[in-house]
């Protein structure tokens, strides 16, 4: 089976973030259970997109600015996503919801998964948030999803890891699982668009 591009995205962008923590133990998870994907870890600080600014829809896919070029290759050359993404008021991150705005082609027939962290809701008021808008630019959002409540907890602050333990283990192997199965199947959809 040809392995597909799988990536991982940081979705918190402000000072004092945790998310890159929670995306290193999803990253050594995903390294270490071989779904069959090649994969790439993406952080959206380090993409610096300003709020939406080009001048055309995205549709068109006709970006005049070279943050949007950039951020066009990124996400067209992944087959399947998943979003490491805490809760923000009760929603998901300004910087997530302005990510997915900047494009649309890019987004299309590809699935994506959720590892949500946060307090007692575990960050899945942001998941049930971006699965609605996830649907809007034809994504295909996994059932299953990690979420980690008090996520800080699973975190030593002396050295920055975080391990959540065997629940959070297999939870990101189930995700995984799934990520592969529909990426895998919807490759003719990709393909054809």
């Amino acid at each position: 089976m040809t392995k597909l591009r799988l990536q991982i995205l940081t979705v918190s962008t402000r000072l004092q973030r945790k998310g890159p923590a929670v995306a290193a133990w999803f990253l050594a998870q995903a390294q270490a259970y071989d779904a069959g994907f090649e994969i790439e870890a993406v952080d959206l600080a380090e993409q610096q997109l300003p709020v939406f600014d080009e001048p055309r829809h995205p549709r068109l896919k006709q970006y005049e600015h070279d943050h949007t070029k950039r951020w066009s290759e990124v996400v067209e050359r992944a087959d399947a996503f998943v979003f490491v993404t805490p809760e923000y008021n009760h929603s998901m991150p300004p910087s997530l919801v302005n990510a997915l705005d900047f494009l649309v082609q890019e987004w299309a027939y590809k699935p994506v998964g959720f590892v949500s962290y946060g307090g007692v809701s575990a960050g899945t008021r942001s998941v049930e948030a971006a699965k609605m808008l996830v649907t809007s630019l034809k994504m295909m959002p996994m059932f299953e999803t990690v979420s980690v409540p008090f996520f800080t907890r699973h975190l030593d602050e002396a050295t920055g890891r975080f391990d959540p333990g065997e629940v959070h283990d297999k939870a990101a192997r189930a995700m995984l699982d799934e990520l592969s199965r529909w990426a895998h199947a919807l490759v003719p959809l990709r393909r054809a668009s």
